[in-house]
């Protein structure tokens, strides 16, 4: 009883001294950050060629993080024509690893998995989506099996995962397609900010790599640019690292 008045009575005090800690001891900048922050100029957009080499520069993490780019564009993702969605052929993969699962019926599971799938069948991974199995990076479906996998909308839909026609993954070609998306092929579309975000790589990639992966990537976006589409197409475009601060880029000079 007298504790719990006596936890009622400090509570006040306590919360004026958090108050005075983060008005008089704010977070201290670590020594990495600081020598990042002297490497990048304030409110400076640098070319494609200069963030390529300088992302390396300003990455932190111990592991070989991932390199993403971040496109802002000018588009309404409400109206369908604008809702940009495709797909992109990095020359030199994304440096992961991608988990495939090919859903087709038992006349194209040896092409699959002769192709590279990790998983291949129809039944037993419909079953097993249902109750909550995503643990895969990229889902392949034959146009046959479509109608029946169809009710796994809500599940895949939002991780991305759904097959799609126009990112490629709904095809009768199941061998190719394995072999693009293990070889670097990439799906992206905009959010409801209009923003992609897509991987391009990692630290440990040369700079050459990384310089040609996200042209491919930016210049395959450009190219999708819809008629309907008003104003400034590329607003902006930034690129980052798993836990680093992100370098703009002018897209004046992606532009020319």
């Amino acid at each position: 009883m007298y504790f719990r008045n006596f936890t009622y009575f400090c509570l006040p005090f306590l919360g004026h001294l958090t108050y005075y800690t983060r008005i008089h001891n704010p977070l201290q900048i670590t020594k990495k950050r600081k020598q990042v922050n002297a490497k990048l100029k304030s409110a400076q957009a640098y070319t494609l060629q200069d963030a390529s080499n300088l992302i390396k520069e300003v990455s932190t993490p111990k592991f070989d993080a991932s390199i993403d780019i971040h496109i802002r564009l000018g588009v309404d993702p409400r109206k369908a024509d604008q809702s940009i969605r495709g797909v992109a052929n990095l020359p030199h993969g994304t440096g992961k690893t991608k988990r495939v699962l090919v859903l087709c019926n038992p006349d194209k599971e040896a092409e699959a998995k002769e192709a590279g799938a990790d998983y291949y069948g129809l039944q037993e991974y419909v079953e097993k989506i249902e109750k909550g199995w995503t643990e895969v990076d990229v889902i392949i479906a034959t146009p046959s099996v479509m109608p029946k996998i169809a009710r796994l909308g809500k599940i895949l839909g939002p991780r991305n995962l759904m097959p799609n026609p126009k990112s490629g993954t709904v095809t009768e070609n199941v061998a190719d397609a394995v072999k693009e998306v293990k070889g670097g092929k990439i799906a992206f579309r905009v959010d409801k900010q209009g923003i992609i975000h897509a991987p391009i790589g990692r630290v440990s990639f040369a700079q050459e790599k990384i310089l040609e992966n996200a042209s491919e990537l930016i210049h395959t976006v450009v190219k999708m640019k819809p008629s309907s589409a008003k104003g400034t197409y590329l607003r902006s475009v930034y690129m980052a690292t798993t836990m680093s601060p992100s370098i703009q880029i002018d897209t004046k000079t992606l532009i020319s």
